[in-house]
């Protein structure tokens, strides 16, 4: 007999504080960026504060990063056990590869290089932390359209990469254009990156959100409560779209709202025509 593993309320609380840690942590970085980053000049006004900003400059970015897997990492844990490692594996190589195709061959996103902020990388091309900030806004993705549509399973992949591509209609335009966490060898029409971005984004978050799938990650992802993922979600949101907003990027803000907001929208239709008690089995709002 298959049993599902409760919630491990010694780790839970732990989970739970470290999304207010990330929200901070997210402020602080938006803070310093709205200060130095947008105002390089008052550097030379404060010398003294150009050392620790050259540092932090690269290490809130992987920080972030690292902070947020963790945090994910903690609450895959205390909900359902170790079930989630198999995916993170899986995922962590399916977008390693398709950055490192990207990389060095320009398909599917388009010619771009990481410059040296994002830390150590794979091969000298991709960053170690790309792919676990895949998986990390993978599982709110998928989690939150298999809310949305629980018995259509083409339908949910199809969702979840449109929700990972909003992310990525603030996040590349805040770390290419209004920072240089990365570099378009040829720049594009938005913000510097070409269309054909948005594309590889959108078929890469296809097959994140295939292999989730096809690993049945349904089963674990049952008991998850849905208002901590949407939390973390927005949480990783915020420091691109905040950043998009300091340094005056509205349009991306716009794409991002919107597609947002579609999918809301979306939900909330889909819920309304839906008969009562026809919930997802196992999932916590």
């Amino acid at each position: 007999m298959h049993m599902t593993r409760g919630p491990d309320n010694r780790i839970r609380p732990v989970s739970d504080a470290g999304l207010v840690v990330l929200y901070a942590f997210t402020g602080v970085a938006l803070i310093g960026f709205a200060t130095f980053g947008l105002h390089p000049n008052l550097l030379a006004q404060y010398p003294q504060f150009a050392g620790f900003y050259s540092i932090s400059f690269n290490f809130f970015a992987q920080a972030q990063i690292w902070l947020a897997g963790a945090i994910l990492a903690l609450f895959l844990t205390a909900e359902i056990g170790p079930r989630w490692i198999a995916a993170f594996a899986t995922l962590y190589l399916i977008s390693l590869g398709s950055e490192l195709l990207g990389t060095g061959t320009g398909i599917p996103f388009g010619d771009y290089r990481y410059t040296e902020a994002l830390g150590a990388k794979w091969f000298g091309h991709v960053p170690v932390v790309i792919p676990l900030s895949w998986f990390f806004m993978a599982v709110p993705s998928y989690a939150l359209a298999r809310w949305i549509i629980p018995r259509q399973p083409i339908g949910r992949v199809m969702l979840a990469s449109l929700l990972l591509l909003g992310w990525d209609l603030a996040l590349d335009p805040a770390m290419s254009a209004a920072t240089t966490y990365w570099v378009w060898e040829e720049p594009g029409a938005y913000h510097g990156m070409p269309w054909l971005n948005l594309f590889g984004w959108y078929i890469t978050g296809l097959m994140l959100m295939g292999a989730l799938a096809l690993l049945r990650s349904d089963e674990w992802m049952k008991g998850l409560r849905l208002r901590w993922l949407v939390g973390f979600y927005g949480a990783n949101l915020l420091l691109p779209v905040g950043m998009s907003v300091l340094a005056g990027l509205w349009s991306a803000v716009l794409a991002t709202v919107t597609v947002l907001a579609l999918v809301a929208l979306a939900a909330g239709a889909v819920r309304w025509r839906r008969p009562a008690g026809d919930e997802v089995a196992g999932v916590t709002a």
